[in-house]
Protein backbone atom coordinates (compact mmCIF):
# COMPACT_ATOMS: atom_id res chain seq x y z
CA UNK A 1 0.00 0.00 0.00
CA UNK A 2 1.61 3.09 -1.20
CA UNK A 3 -0.11 6.12 0.56
CA UNK A 4 1.49 9.56 1.66
CA UNK A 5 1.16 11.11 4.82
CA UNK A 6 0.88 15.24 5.71
CA UNK A 7 0.32 17.25 8.36
CA UNK A 8 -3.32 17.96 9.42
CA UNK A 9 -4.42 14.69 7.78
CA UNK A 10 -7.87 15.47 9.80
CA UNK A 11 -7.79 19.97 9.03
CA UNK A 12 -11.32 20.65 7.77
CA UNK A 13 -10.92 21.19 4.01
CA UNK A 14 -10.52 18.91 1.23
CA UNK A 15 -7.50 16.63 0.92
CA UNK A 16 -5.89 14.64 -1.83
CA UNK A 17 -3.52 11.82 -0.84
CA UNK A 18 -1.52 8.95 -3.53
CA UNK A 19 -2.76 5.48 -2.99
CA UNK A 20 -0.50 3.41 -5.60
CA UNK A 21 -0.15 6.12 -7.72
CA UNK A 22 -3.92 6.95 -8.03
CA UNK A 23 -5.12 10.43 -6.48
CA UNK A 24 -8.09 9.80 -3.48
CA UNK A 25 -9.65 12.77 -2.33
CA UNK A 26 -11.64 12.96 0.81
CA UNK A 27 -13.16 16.03 2.79
CA UNK A 28 -13.33 16.61 6.36
CA UNK A 29 -15.73 18.69 8.29
CA UNK A 30 -16.59 18.76 12.26
CA UNK A 31 -15.62 17.39 15.55
CA UNK A 32 -15.78 14.80 17.29
CA UNK A 33 -15.17 10.84 16.63
CA UNK A 34 -13.34 10.52 13.33
CA UNK A 35 -16.41 8.39 10.79
CA UNK A 36 -15.45 8.01 7.17
CA UNK A 37 -18.40 8.05 5.00
CA UNK A 38 -18.59 5.89 2.37
CA UNK A 39 -21.24 7.23 -0.59
CA UNK A 40 -23.10 4.88 -2.90
CA UNK A 41 -23.64 4.03 -6.64
CA UNK A 42 -20.65 2.91 -7.94
CA UNK A 43 -19.95 6.23 -9.64
CA UNK A 44 -22.34 8.80 -7.94
CA UNK A 45 -20.76 11.97 -6.36
CA UNK A 46 -20.30 12.34 -2.60
CA UNK A 47 -21.75 15.73 -2.24
CA UNK A 48 -25.35 13.95 -1.88
CA UNK A 49 -24.63 12.29 1.48
CA UNK A 50 -22.90 15.14 3.46
CA UNK A 51 -24.72 15.40 6.49
CA UNK A 52 -24.20 18.81 8.58
CA UNK A 53 -26.72 17.75 11.48
CA UNK A 54 -23.88 14.53 12.23
CA UNK A 55 -20.89 17.49 11.94
CA UNK A 56 -21.90 18.74 14.93
CA UNK A 57 -21.25 15.45 16.58
CA UNK A 58 -18.87 13.42 14.74
CA UNK A 59 -15.74 14.02 12.41
CA UNK A 60 -17.11 13.30 9.25
CA UNK A 61 -14.30 12.42 6.32
CA UNK A 62 -16.48 11.99 3.33
CA UNK A 63 -14.72 10.31 0.25
CA UNK A 64 -14.61 10.78 -3.31
CA UNK A 65 -14.69 7.17 -4.42
CA UNK A 66 -11.79 6.87 -7.06
CA UNK A 67 -13.37 7.55 -10.15
CA UNK A 68 -16.04 10.09 -9.12
CA UNK A 69 -15.59 13.63 -8.95
CA UNK A 70 -11.62 15.04 -8.09
CA UNK A 71 -10.13 11.32 -7.28
CA UNK A 72 -8.06 9.69 -9.78
CA UNK A 73 -9.49 7.20 -12.64
CA UNK A 74 -8.36 3.64 -12.77
CA UNK A 75 -6.60 2.71 -15.80
CA UNK A 76 -8.94 -0.23 -16.29
CA UNK A 77 -12.68 0.20 -15.48
CA UNK A 78 -12.91 -3.40 -15.04
CA UNK A 79 -10.87 -2.65 -11.64
CA UNK A 80 -13.45 -0.85 -10.23
CA UNK A 81 -14.57 -3.95 -7.73
CA UNK A 82 -15.15 -3.88 -4.00
CA UNK A 83 -11.79 -5.16 -3.37
CA UNK A 84 -10.53 -1.80 -4.82
CA UNK A 85 -13.00 0.49 -3.23
CA UNK A 86 -11.96 -1.61 0.27
CA UNK A 87 -8.15 -1.21 -0.55
CA UNK A 88 -8.57 2.92 -1.11
CA UNK A 89 -10.85 2.74 1.92
CA UNK A 90 -7.93 1.25 4.13
CA UNK A 91 -5.20 3.74 2.30
CA UNK A 92 -7.71 6.80 4.08
CA UNK A 93 -7.83 5.20 7.55
CA UNK A 94 -3.92 4.52 7.53
CA UNK A 95 -3.35 8.01 6.12
CA UNK A 96 -5.45 9.46 9.41
CA UNK A 97 -3.51 7.65 11.39
CA UNK A 98 -6.09 6.08 13.35
CA UNK A 99 -6.02 3.15 15.34
CA UNK A 100 -9.96 2.47 14.81
CA UNK A 101 -12.86 4.90 12.96
CA UNK A 102 -16.48 4.32 12.18
CA UNK A 103 -17.57 3.61 9.07
CA UNK A 104 -21.19 5.02 7.18
CA UNK A 105 -21.89 3.42 4.62
CA UNK A 106 -24.62 3.96 1.87
CA UNK A 107 -26.35 2.05 -0.90
CA UNK A 108 -23.21 0.37 -2.92
CA UNK A 109 -21.15 1.96 -0.32
CA UNK A 110 -22.74 -0.33 2.53
CA UNK A 111 -21.46 -3.12 0.24
CA UNK A 112 -17.84 -1.49 0.18
CA UNK A 113 -17.85 -1.00 4.33
CA UNK A 114 -18.81 -5.16 5.10
CA UNK A 115 -16.16 -5.87 2.91
CA UNK A 116 -13.64 -3.69 5.08
CA UNK A 117 -14.98 -4.94 7.96
CA UNK A 118 -14.10 -8.69 7.45
CA UNK A 119 -10.98 -7.55 5.59
CA UNK A 120 -9.70 -5.35 8.60
CA UNK A 121 -11.71 -5.73 12.18
CA UNK A 122 -9.08 -4.57 14.16
CA UNK A 123 -9.61 -1.00 12.32
CA UNK A 124 -13.08 -0.31 12.97
CA UNK A 125 -14.77 0.90 16.01
CA UNK A 126 -18.38 0.66 14.00
CA UNK A 127 -20.47 0.05 11.19
CA UNK A 128 -23.35 2.03 10.50
CA UNK A 129 -25.00 -0.24 7.57
CA UNK A 130 -27.27 2.74 5.80
CA UNK A 131 -29.92 1.38 3.08
CA UNK A 132 -27.64 -1.53 2.03
CA UNK A 133 -27.79 -5.33 1.98
CA UNK A 134 -25.19 -8.22 2.58
CA UNK A 135 -26.27 -9.55 -1.00
CA UNK A 136 -26.98 -8.37 -4.46
CA UNK A 137 -27.41 -11.07 -7.51
CA UNK A 138 -30.72 -11.55 -9.49
CA UNK A 139 -33.13 -12.07 -6.85
CA UNK A 140 -32.21 -8.57 -5.31
CA UNK A 141 -32.24 -6.99 -8.83
CA UNK A 142 -35.92 -8.28 -9.41
CA UNK A 143 -37.20 -6.93 -6.44
CA UNK A 144 -36.30 -3.48 -6.96
CA UNK A 145 -37.50 -3.36 -10.28
CA UNK A 146 -40.46 -4.42 -9.39
CA UNK A 147 -40.39 -1.55 -6.66
CA UNK A 148 -39.55 0.83 -9.79
CA UNK A 149 -42.98 -0.77 -11.53
CA UNK A 150 -44.99 -0.37 -7.77
CA UNK A 151 -43.74 3.09 -8.40
CA UNK A 152 -44.99 4.04 -11.69
CA UNK A 153 -48.45 2.04 -10.39
CA UNK A 154 -48.94 4.36 -7.27
CA UNK A 155 -48.51 7.77 -9.70
CA UNK A 156 -50.68 6.86 -12.53
CA UNK A 157 -51.16 10.82 -13.63
CA UNK A 158 -47.39 11.67 -13.47
CA UNK A 159 -45.16 11.01 -17.02
CA UNK A 160 -42.29 11.97 -15.18
CA UNK A 161 -43.18 8.75 -12.82
CA UNK A 162 -43.74 6.83 -15.97
CA UNK A 163 -40.33 8.00 -16.77
CA UNK A 164 -38.39 6.06 -14.52
CA UNK A 165 -38.83 3.31 -15.62
CA UNK A 166 -38.54 3.87 -18.57
CA UNK A 167 -34.80 5.19 -17.57
CA UNK A 168 -33.90 2.16 -15.57
CA UNK A 169 -34.19 0.44 -19.02
CA UNK A 170 -31.97 2.54 -21.35
CA UNK A 171 -29.02 2.22 -22.52
CA UNK A 172 -27.52 4.51 -25.13
CA UNK A 173 -24.77 2.70 -27.74
CA UNK A 174 -21.68 4.74 -26.18
CA UNK A 175 -22.88 5.84 -23.03
CA UNK A 176 -21.13 8.82 -21.34
CA UNK A 177 -20.65 10.42 -17.77
CA UNK A 178 -23.28 13.11 -18.99
CA UNK A 179 -25.81 10.23 -19.68
CA UNK A 180 -24.52 8.63 -16.32
CA UNK A 181 -25.62 12.28 -14.46
CA UNK A 182 -29.11 12.45 -16.63
CA UNK A 183 -30.04 9.12 -16.09
CA UNK A 184 -29.43 9.71 -12.00
CA UNK A 185 -31.55 12.81 -12.16
CA UNK A 186 -34.51 11.04 -14.14
CA UNK A 187 -34.85 7.75 -11.81
CA UNK A 188 -34.31 9.73 -8.88
CA UNK A 189 -37.79 10.37 -7.67
CA UNK A 190 -38.51 6.62 -6.83
CA UNK A 191 -35.71 6.70 -4.29
CA UNK A 192 -37.59 9.19 -2.11
CA UNK A 193 -40.74 8.25 -0.25
CA UNK A 194 -42.74 11.52 -1.48
CA UNK A 195 -40.54 13.08 -3.82
CA UNK A 196 -43.40 15.10 -5.36
CA UNK A 197 -44.68 15.88 -2.20
CA UNK A 198 -41.60 17.95 -1.27
CA UNK A 199 -40.20 18.43 -4.72
CA UNK A 200 -39.28 22.36 -3.55
CA UNK A 201 -37.16 20.47 -1.05
CA UNK A 202 -35.60 17.58 -3.01
CA UNK A 203 -35.36 19.29 -6.47
CA UNK A 204 -31.88 21.35 -5.96
CA UNK A 205 -30.31 17.87 -4.67
CA UNK A 206 -32.16 16.28 -7.91
CA UNK A 207 -30.61 19.09 -10.34
CA UNK A 208 -27.35 18.50 -8.64
CA UNK A 209 -26.18 14.75 -8.74
CA UNK A 210 -23.47 13.37 -10.94
CA UNK A 211 -22.66 10.35 -11.58
CA UNK A 212 -19.37 8.55 -13.77
CA UNK A 213 -19.27 5.52 -15.68
CA UNK A 214 -16.08 4.29 -14.78
CA UNK A 215 -17.13 2.59 -11.63
CA UNK A 216 -20.57 1.21 -13.61
CA UNK A 217 -18.36 -1.03 -15.61
CA UNK A 218 -16.23 -2.60 -12.76
CA UNK A 219 -16.47 -6.18 -12.94
CA UNK A 220 -16.96 -8.30 -9.67
CA UNK A 221 -16.14 -11.81 -9.74
CA UNK A 222 -18.87 -12.92 -7.97
CA UNK A 223 -22.41 -11.51 -6.90
CA UNK A 224 -21.70 -9.46 -3.64
CA UNK A 225 -22.68 -11.71 -0.70
CA UNK A 226 -21.59 -11.88 2.27
CA UNK A 227 -24.57 -13.27 4.33
CA UNK A 228 -22.81 -16.10 6.12
CA UNK A 229 -20.12 -14.18 7.51
CA UNK A 230 -22.05 -11.32 9.46
CA UNK A 231 -21.61 -13.74 12.15
CA UNK A 232 -17.72 -12.98 12.18
CA UNK A 233 -18.60 -9.36 12.50
CA UNK A 234 -17.51 -7.97 16.20
CA UNK A 235 -17.54 -4.06 15.69
CA UNK A 236 -20.79 -2.52 16.93
CA UNK A 237 -23.05 -2.07 14.25
CA UNK A 238 -26.26 0.19 13.49
CA UNK A 239 -28.50 -0.85 10.41
CA UNK A 240 -30.56 1.89 9.66
CA UNK A 241 -33.49 1.74 6.64
CA UNK A 242 -36.17 3.62 5.30
CA UNK A 243 -39.36 2.01 5.43
CA UNK A 244 -40.06 2.83 1.92
CA UNK A 245 -36.49 2.20 0.14
CA UNK A 246 -37.20 0.46 -3.19
CA UNK A 247 -33.83 -1.28 -3.99
CA UNK A 248 -32.34 -1.46 -0.29
CA UNK A 249 -35.49 -2.05 1.74
CA UNK A 250 -36.47 -3.70 4.88
CA UNK A 251 -36.10 -7.11 3.68
CA UNK A 252 -31.89 -6.95 2.85
CA UNK A 253 -32.12 -4.19 6.44
CA UNK A 254 -33.41 -7.49 8.59
CA UNK A 255 -30.76 -9.56 6.91
CA UNK A 256 -28.17 -7.39 8.30
CA UNK A 257 -29.71 -6.91 11.87
CA UNK A 258 -30.09 -10.72 11.90
CA UNK A 259 -26.89 -11.74 10.80
CA UNK A 260 -24.61 -9.22 12.55
CA UNK A 261 -24.54 -9.84 16.54
CA UNK A 262 -25.75 -7.37 18.18
CA UNK A 263 -26.84 -5.18 16.09
CA UNK A 264 -29.07 -2.27 16.32
CA UNK A 265 -31.90 -1.56 13.45
CA UNK A 266 -33.23 1.74 13.22
CA UNK A 267 -36.68 1.86 10.84
CA UNK A 268 -37.08 5.66 9.73
CA UNK A 269 -41.15 5.17 8.88
CA UNK A 270 -41.15 8.37 6.47
CA UNK A 271 -38.01 7.94 4.46
CA UNK A 272 -36.94 5.85 0.94
CA UNK A 273 -33.53 5.25 0.38
CA UNK A 274 -32.48 9.15 1.95
CA UNK A 275 -33.36 8.77 5.35
CA UNK A 276 -30.95 11.52 5.90
CA UNK A 277 -32.83 14.29 4.04
CA UNK A 278 -36.18 12.73 4.41
CA UNK A 279 -35.92 12.24 8.42
CA UNK A 280 -32.85 14.40 9.02
CA UNK A 281 -33.45 14.70 12.85
CA UNK A 282 -34.91 11.00 13.59
CA UNK A 283 -31.61 9.98 11.28
CA UNK A 284 -28.83 11.84 13.05
CA UNK A 285 -30.52 11.01 16.51
CA UNK A 286 -30.31 7.15 16.22
CA UNK A 287 -26.42 7.72 15.06
CA UNK A 288 -25.68 9.92 17.92
CA UNK A 289 -27.21 7.26 19.99
CA UNK A 290 -25.47 4.32 18.51
CA UNK A 291 -21.93 6.27 18.77
CA UNK A 292 -22.86 7.14 22.57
Amino acid sequence: MGSTTTAGALTAGTHEIDIDGVRQVYHVAGTGPVCIVHSGGPGIEWAYLRMPTLEEHLTMVYLEPVGTGASGQLADPRDYRLDTYSRFLHGVVEHLDQERVLLLGHSHGGFVIQRYALDHPDRVAGLILYDTSPVTGAGFWAEAMAGVQRYVERHPDRPEAADVAVAFQETPAEPDDNWVSTKLQRILPVYFADYWGRESEYAPMRAAVRGWLGPQLGEEPTPFDVRDQLGSITAPSLVIVGEHDFICGTRWATMLHDGIPGSRHVLLTDSGHFGHLEQPEEFTRAIVEFVG
